[in-house]
């Protein structure tokens, strides 16, 4: 049973939902690194199957969750000094974003693949994040400041 006002969630339709969607926003944000983001995909959901009647919105608890576990997971390898090297080439179409995704902080990698690549609204983005859609417009606009390197500065005069 759960408590009042919460819900048991069918986590295997949410599962085949949105998997997939929360395992290629979490593989730029590792740096391609598809280790991480199947331990932080997988470990996110045992996590929200564990806390079931206590999670509102799974899908908002699951992203969060699956972002601050792979930040975890690259903070200790980069920690151990391994990390970036090890990255595996993707077979995603996240070569339109280009090499200068690599050069990105790990929020603006999210919020960049979030709203560009997965078109999610910037409310629905800080929703997922787990931050305000303040914070995710200043990710895009370093991250896209970032992304087009020195040339990008030198059109200001």
């Amino acid at each position: 049973m759960s408590e009042e006002g919460n819900e048991e969630h069918d986590f295997d339709s949410i599962w085949r939902d949105i998997s997939p969607t929360l395992w290629r926003a979490i593989l730029p944000y590792a740096g391609g690194r598809r280790d991480v983001a199947d331990e932080a995909v997988a470990e996110a959901f045992a996590r929200a199957i564990e806390r079931n009647g206590q999670v509102r919105d799974p899908k908002a608890y699951l992203y969060r969750i699956a972002f601050r576990i792979a930040a975890s997971d690259l903070r200790r390898d980069h920690d151990a000094g391994t990390g970036m090297d090890e990255a595996f080439e993707d077979e995603l179409p996240l070569a339109e974003l280009g090499p200068a995704i690599r050069q990105l902080s790990p929020s603006q990698r999210a919020a960049v693949f979030l709203h560009c690549q997965a078109d999610l609204p910037v409310r629905e983005v800080a929703r997922l994040m787990g931050t305000s859609a303040a914070a995710v417009r200043v990710h895009l606009i370093r991250g896209r400041r970032r992304a087009r390197g020195p040339a990008g500065g030198a059109r200001r005069r």
